[in-house]
């Protein structure tokens, strides 16, 4: 491999990485533009931590005979992935300070990790492996690399030119995958702390305070039942665990239905259910709260036989007009939803306790349901509800409906 081939290859790099071509295509497109040069590559993994509720980070593999896959690993702080972390190769350069190994394992080099095993059983003449660090200043949570490893199956191994190649290019391939997993990442943190869709408005550039949209949306407000005589009664340790528990299961049948949450303050929920039809959106929060009704009866169950405390989820529903948008400081902004009808759902969900009734619709929404959900409405009479000027008849589900769900815990 000439000069002339690694500008080649750099070029197409950069490339494609100012592009935003994503992780995996970068490491193809990488190995297909040294296929005709010496190198000889038959596999290559690149991999990189990142920021997800879930996931530790996540690997990307290409081989020569069109196989690739794309692996997102969990935690490797504890058990069985701690101790496989800790013997492999990555980790060993991480905590020396080295910066690559090589092993011709074709030859007389030592198998001296499982992996240089494997691989020789698979039939590879020569590995390099690499990690390639960010400066302290620029490590975000546990970013703060990209490993990759590359082997071949001649049987000569790398030529000199070759690794040569390797050293100059791995770390501007390095730089084009930690661009696409930064913007990947941003992409998350957005979603997962602000919501999908106001996290997809803000990624795509209202960051403007003050500016805002007129909606007219159902809105879903929900909170958890007795939950401050649990929160009394209950040990400091075990109230996390009971608020994610039950918001995973209200978030989720949100999420499954089409809405989007926007906030979640103590253990309650705000969310919006925000389609062109405001039929649909009626018909899709109330898909929302069978399902999440389904989800309650099966956590019951499960938090029932370990000892720990059950409740139900109190929720209102609403539909009316709202601004969505940026509201706060120069230096803090929120990207929520703001208007009379955020108080009023708030104070619709509160009147579950008031009727003993586990969901509260407010007339708006009952009348902007379609049939046949209509028809399973029923009144519950009419309230002056505090902070609202008017006062206003409020719906349930009919009772005959209901008793057929899952049942309430007491």
């Amino acid at each position: 491999m000439d000069n002339a081939d690694i500008e080649r290859i750099a070029a197409w790099v950069v490339k494609q990485a100012l592009a935003g071509t994503g992780e995996a295509d970068l490491l193809r497109g990488f190995c297909e533009e040294c296929r005709p040069t010496c190198l000889n590559l038959s596999t290559a993994v690149a991999a990189i931590d990142t920021l997800h509720p879930v996931y530790e980070g996540r690997a990307f593999v290409w081989r020569n005979d069109g196989a690739e896959e794309i692996v997102e690993y969990g935690s490797t702080a504890e058990g069985e992935a701690a101790a496989n972390w800790h013997k492999s190769i990555f980790f060993h350069l991480l905590t020396t300070g080295a910066d690559e190994m090589r092993r011709r394992i074709g030859r007389a080099d030592p198998t001296d990790f499982e992996t240089l095993e494997e691989l020789k059983a698979e039939g590879e003449t020569d590995y390099i492996g690499f990690v390639h660090r960010f400066a302290k200043d620029n490590v975000i949570g546990e970013i703060d690399c990209v490993y990759s490893h590359w082997t071949t199956r001649h049987p000569d191994g790398f030529c000199d030119a070759g690794l040569t190649a390797l050293r100059r290019l791995v770390p501007i391939l390095a730089l084009g995958i930690k661009c696409a997993s930064l913007a990947r990442i941003a992409g998350t943190l957005v979603e997962v702390y602000l919501g999908r869709d106001a996290g997809q408005r803000v990624l795509g550039g209202r960051i403007s305070r003050g500016v805002a949209e007129k909606i007219n949306t159902v809105l879903w407000f929900s909170d958890l039942r007795g939950y401050t005589t649990i929160a009394d009664t209950t040990s400091p340790d075990a109230i996390i665990p009971l608020l994610n528990d039950y918001a995973e299961a209200v978030i989720s049948s949100i999420h499954e239905a089409g809405g989007d949450v926007l906030k979640l303050i103590g253990d309650g929920v705000l969310a919006v259910f925000n389609m062109d039809d405001p039929a649909d959106a009626c018909q899709c929060a109330l898909r929302a709260e069978a399902n999440l009704r389904t989800r309650i009866e099966t956590l019951n169950a499960s938090r029932a036989a370990k000892g720990h405390p059950v409740t139900n989820v109190y929720l209102g529903l609403h539909i009316g007009d709202v601004f969505f948008g940026n509201i706060g400081s120069d230096e803090r902004l929120d990207f929520t939803v703001v208007g009379p009808a955020v108080n009023e759902v708030s104070r619709i969900a509160s009147m579950c306790r008031s009727v003993d009734r586990l969901i509260v619709v407010s007339a708006e929404f009952a009348a902007a349901t379609p049939e046949p959900e209509r028809g399973n409405l029923v009144s519950v009479g009419r309230y002056a509800l505090r902070g609202v000027a008017r006062a206003q008849e409020l719906f349930t589900l009919d009772p005959g409906i209901a008793t057929r769900r899952p049942t309430d815990p007491h």
